[in-house]
């Protein structure tokens, strides 16, 4: 397509867009009376309208049915992470008993580990991405030291070349490579939080097996923004956070994948709780662990329903929509968002260098080459909410489901102003 810089283009962008009307499902926060543009999908999804009705609805029967509410409410909440699998199951390319809901993200890369960081004598040494999300780097650690190994032996970095900003694949697989046989566990993010690259998860989690390792992925910054197709590249696990693409509200609750040729294992090391036990045999107390038959047997405790309600409610919203129509979107406002930088990048003869490779999501990380904070606090000032990271790194992902084309134009405009203001 042949964009234009102009709002009338970017209006008729919007007119034509099927996905639309989804953005008056979303609360935005305010500037000036006018909606801001939200630019942080990527680190903290918009609340959707929905999410204060599922809250209610629990608090209601709570109110109404007390513990009773276990099993008589509308969607009683001895089960209520059960209603999660199918409709994310789609999101995250899995089988629906693959898929459970638990814990924070974290707190569930921990647990997941306890089955699948098996470290011996010979076979310790785990590989990620160099400077992986700081609680990857911190959980990785901890892991090394807990089953007695340096970290600095045990953990193995895959780094990018000198001059480049995102990693190569061939690298990663050199790396597991020459790992060989050392090599216990393979845990990369799947879409690096700092370039926003999409990594080849297929051709890595297939390098990792071939050494006989396990792979997992921290989709924190995939789920919800990427196709991704979990049961076919036959990773062994995964788990990602909610709040972001997702737009479940703050620190909410983690999804993990549990490849099935793992399940119905009673010898599996993992940490147990009551409610990875039988569904059936659950409240007969039972002194011996008796695991469900799928992912649900890594859960431990009963199900947090009033956190899990918002991510039910926008989890609606992905159902409905599905994937295939926000990549399409996304993959549009994306092109249309690197057209107006170029654009602008012209207009004020500055230098913006766009750091995100052209396999990536809804996220572009760009170089303000020249330019400080304080061009992001104009923006932040003047109704763009973007996010910082330094030194002098500015993040924008266009979520599809409720950024509109226009919104690009607007910021555009915006940036040149605050550019020029200097």
């Amino acid at each position: 397509m042949q964009f234009e810089n102009s709002a009338e283009f970017a209006k008729k962008l919007d007119q034509n867009d099927p996905l639309l009307k989804y953005r008056n499902e979303f609360i935005f926060p305010q500037h000036n009376g006018k909606d801001v543009i939200y630019f942080t999908g990527n680190s903290l999804g918009l609340q959707p309208k929905t999410a204060k009705k599922y809250i209610d609805e629990i608090m209601r029967d709570w109110a109404n049915l007390g513990v009773e509410g276990h099993f008589k409410a509308e969607k009683p909440w001895w089960d209520y992470h059960e209603r999660f699998a199918e409709k994310l199951s789609k999101v995250v390319g899995a089988k629906p008993e693959e898929i459970t809901v638990m814990n924070t993200l974290t707190v569930n890369l921990h647990l997941l580990l306890a089955s699948f960081y098996r470290p011996t004598k010979k076979r310790f040494k785990i590989i990620c991405e160099e400077k992986a999300f700081p609680s990857d780097q911190y959980m990785l650690t901890s892991q090394a030291r807990f089953h007695g190994f340096d970290p600095k032996e045990a953990i193995v970095e895959v780094k990018k070349r000198p001059g480049e900003h995102h990693f190569r694949t061939e690298d990663i697989l050199q790396v597991i490579e020459e790992t060989d046989e050392e090599c216990a566990l393979v845990l990369i993010g799947g879409v690096n939080y700092y370039s926003g690259q999409v990594l080849e998860m297929q051709k890595i989690t297939e390098a990792g097996h071939k050494v006989g390792a396990f792979v997992g992925w921290d989709l924190a910054h995939a789920a919800g923004n990427v196709e991704l197709k979990l049961h076919e590249w036959n990773v062994d696990f995964a788990a990602w956070c909610s709040y972001k693409y997702m737009n479940s509200g703050p620190g909410n609750a983690s999804g993990c994948f549990i490849n099935k040729k793992h399940h119905g294992k009673k010898d599996i090391p993992r940490f147990e709780g009551w409610w990875g036990h039988n569904k059936e045999r659950r409240f007969l107390m039972e002194p011996e662990f008796d695991p469900e038959p799928d992912a649900n047997a890594w859960q431990i405790s009963n199900a947090p329903v009033l956190a899990m309600a918002p991510y039910l409610a926008s989890l609606q919203l992905f159902d409905e929509v599905g994937m295939p129509a926000l990549i399409e979107k996304r993959n549009k406002i994306v092109a249309y968002l690197v057209f107006i930088l170029k654009e602008i990048d012209k207009e004020v003869e500055s230098s913006f260098e766009i750091i995100t490779p052209k396999a990536r999501g809804t996220q572009l990380s760009v170089f303000l080459h020249g330019e400080g904070k304080s061009l992001f606090n104009y923006l932040m000032k003047n109704g763009i909410i973007p996010d910082w990271r330094e030194p002098n790194v500015i993040r924008l992902a266009p979520a599809p489901f409720y950024c509109s084309f226009e919104d690009m134009y607007n910021f555009g405009q915006i940036l040149k102003r605050g550019i020029q203001s200097k």
